[in-house]
């Protein structure tokens, strides 16, 4: 679609702006445009340009002028991997960290996720939608107009359709795009213990093309780790998913070198995470298929992580890079995407214009959304975010403000 200058008809002009599309085809840092204006109808934009190439007879057909005043527009951003629904808290294993306590110990003494599962399967659908809907609609504060969120936390048909129901609900509910991703090898459950081949059968043959039926299923992701499944078990899943038509994601090198990446980019995935241990042949791996790496600065703040992800060697490989909250109730407690951008720039010292791409173009790619969503092009969607700034580098640099001032998604808009 080019911009349209015959037909108008606009419902939002947003003038005076600075407008960092994120787009790749403008050549200059964020693909800024200074003193610009942006325009939609529906859900779509429509027009971009400076303003001194502005129509002036689009004004008397456009229902919504707004007056930026020098500010800054974003696209809307994304939080590609989250595990918002669940029940209960996990603050006593902060206690038992801040004692000494590795985050392995306490997965293997019965916390970690198996704690989450049991407090997620005592409570409702109902329940679970309060809950999880109270941190959604923190994370939409911070500008953020699409979220993942993944399963996880019932690890049985029934537990984890409730999850999945939960998510679905909130994308209905409220003005936000949700992402479902079933992550059923998350942990082995406890009625599995010892058997976590006979829980991955279950997890292939009955739960996920069981939810994929319904509906509730855009992609499928695994915890590749030695406290989760081995890179057998990860494979039968992929197998699964890859017949079922999904794209598949995967946790992968967080606490040590599974080797994950390289199997995931041998299933096209859409991306990997963590990455705290990858080396130079998954970077290589990744890079070939295509995979974004996201990194998870709250995971890595929180366990007290002290081994970087091979950021100069992604880099260097043009491998595309995406941030994330990992928001949960244990490594990452995290419901501020605007507090990533700072630690990735602080920890993982990354620029400030590669922690904006990684919240918005490449954190779409990682979704398989790239199309529709992560820069500000005419004939993507409308999901648009005004800044109380006018340098897109306050995004990172500053903690606990929040600049947000108005959130547009699908051609609506709402203030913050």
């Amino acid at each position: 679609m080019k911009n349209d200058f015959k037909k108008y008809g606009w419902d939002n002009l947003w003038v005076n702006a600075q407008i960092a599309t994120m787009s790749s085809e403008v050549d200059a840092p964020y693909g800024l445009k200074p003193n610009c204006s942006i325009a939609t109808r529906g859900d779509r934009i429509v027009w971009i340009g400076e303003e001194d190439s502005l129509p002036r007879e689009a004004f008397p057909s456009t229902k919504n002028v707004i007056d930026c005043q020098g500010k800054l527009v974003t696209p809307g951003l994304i939080d590609c991997h989250t595990h918002l629904v669940h029940a209960g808290d996990r603050c006593n294993e902060f206690e038992m960290r801040l004692n000494g306590a590795s985050y392995e110990e306490i997965a293997l003494a019965g916390g970690g996720i198996v704690s989450t599962v049991n407090a997620t399967r005592k409570s409702s659908e109902d329940e679970l939608f309060n809950e999880s809907a109270s941190r959604l609609e923190r994370l939409m504060r911070d500008g953020v107009t699409t979220v993942e969120i993944k399963s996880g936390y019932g690890l049985n048909l029934d537990d984890e359709k409730k999850q999945l129901l939960v998510a679905q609900r909130l994308g209905e509910r409220l003005p936000v795009h949700v992402v479902k991703t079933f992550l059923g090898a998350h942990a082995i459950p406890p009625e599995y213990s010892g058997q976590s081949d006979a829980y991955i059968k279950e997890v292939s043959e009955n739960i996920l093309p069981a939810l994929h039926s319904l509906g509730l299923v855009d992609a499928v992701d695994a915890f590749c780790e030695t406290i989760g499944f081995s890179l057998n078990q990860v494979e039968q899943v992929f197998k699964v998913a890859n017949k079922l038509g999904l794209p598949v994601k995967l946790h992968a090198e967080q606490l040590s070198n599974m080797k994950g990446t390289q199997l995931a980019s041998q299933y096209n995935a859409l991306s990997v995470d963590h990455l705290e241990y990858l080396d130079s042949e998954g970077v290589n791996s990744i890079k070939k298929s295509g995979t974004v790496a996201v990194l998870l600065p709250g995971a890595f703040y929180c366990l007290r992580e002290t081994k970087l992800p091979p950021i100069k060697l992604l880099r260097e490989s043009d491998v595309p890079i995406a941030i994330a909250t990992d928001s949960n109730p244990g490594s990452s407690p995290v419901l501020s995407l605007l507090l990533m951008l700072n630690m990735g720039c602080t920890f993982f010292k990354l620029t400030p214009e590669e922690a904006l791409l990684g919240v918005t173009r490449n954190a779409a790619s990682a979704l398989g959304l790239a199309h529709e969503i992560g820069s500000l092009e005419v004939g993507k969607r409308a999901d648009i975010v005004l800044w109380n700034i006018s340098n897109p580098a306050q995004l990172s640099h500053t903690v606990g403000h929040l600049p947000c001032e108005q959130v547009m998604f699908r051609g609506v808009v709402r203030n913050v």
